[in-house]
């Protein structure tokens, strides 16, 4: 990657994160541009390139996807907050660009969300991690198709510091990691061969095309550091999570993250607004019985 496309990754990024934080408030271009420290026409042109979508198409895309989750997650919500919530202009505008993505109106997509739009995608990364593509699986309370394992804990972490960067689209997730890899190895953040990696999911594949999650590849470090090129620091908020420690195959991560997530409905948690993750402690390429030794985190209240 050349320095001006690692500059423009950078100023995307934090252009993405403004949005992230702010799809309840008023998200123009200009504000936009001004963090990313671009003219607005000159962002305009580089954010398409990035994300294969004109801003204005991205913000709608991520504020339908907002008001997804929560109609999954609370029935008692109504579409008139919902639509005032996300700053549409009326419930009839909310309903056609809910309707563009999904297929259906708010309330039919209340109605069918649970077991309908239930996948956790799996895909094996070039460097030895096993990048499983997280969504907000959500379970009824009742099942019990699925043993509850005793790997499972409930327990405040702190603060985790993070150097790494975002992509969009699962296709572009194994090239990222190898980014970091290739920026941390001259910086001799490599040399101690316990060095843990990390995968951030900023989207649920129930409610996003996988071409369309964004994700973020880290590297975990002890301690705030200044950073160049387009890699960032990132830190993951102390808090109470439920913690699932694992060994397992490639082929099993669905049966984990479906454990921890019906865990978190049995045990009457709920999930913060904050975005679920994983951390590797190995190359599973390396393990005599290809197996990933990985922790699974979700922030709960």
């Amino acid at each position: 990657m050349s320095n001006r496309d690692q500059d423009h990754a950078k100023s995307i990024n934090k252009a993405l994160d403004y949005i992230e934080q702010n799809l309840e408030n008023d998200v123009s271009l200009d504000k936009v541009s001004k963090v990313a420290h671009y003219s607005p026409y000159h962002f305009h042109r580089i954010f398409k390139a990035y994300t294969n979508e004109t801003l204005n198409q991205y913000i709608v895309r991520k504020r339908v996807e907002k008001a997804s989750a929560i109609l999954l997650r609370k029935k008692a919500v109504s579409i008139s907050e919902l639509s005032m919530q996300y700053g549409f202009t009326s419930n009839s505008s909310f309903t056609r660009a809910f309707k563009k993505f999904y297929g259906v109106s708010p309330s039919e997509f209340k109605k069918r969300g649970k077991g309908i739009y239930s996948k956790i995608r799996q895909t094996k990364s070039k460097i030895g991690q096993a990048n499983t593509h997280f969504e907000a699986y959500v379970c009824d309370a009742n099942q019990n198709t699925i043993q509850m394992q005793s790997n499972i804990e409930v327990t405040s972490i702190n603060t985790i510091y993070t150097i790494g960067t975002s992509c969009i689209g699962v296709q572009n997730l194994s090239s990222t990691f190898q980014n970091v890899l290739e920026w941390a190895g001259p910086k001799g953040l490599l040399r101690n061969s316990g060095y843990k990696m990390a995968t951030i999911y900023y989207d649920s594949f129930k409610i996003t095309a996988p071409n369309k999650v964004r994700m973020r590849a880290c590297l975990l470090v002890d301690k705030p550091m200044k950073t160049d090129t387009e890699m960032s620091l990132g830190t993951i908020d102390k808090g109470l999570h439920i913690i699932a420690h694992h060994e397992i195959n490639i082929d099993e991560f669905e049966r984990v993250w479906t454990e921890i997530f019906m865990y978190m409905n049995t045990h009457g948690y709920k999930m913060r607004d904050e975005p679920a993750f994983e951390i590797y402690h190995n190359d599973f390429n390396t393990h005599p019985e290809k197996k990933c030794i990985v922790d699974l985190y979700v922030p709960v209240i």
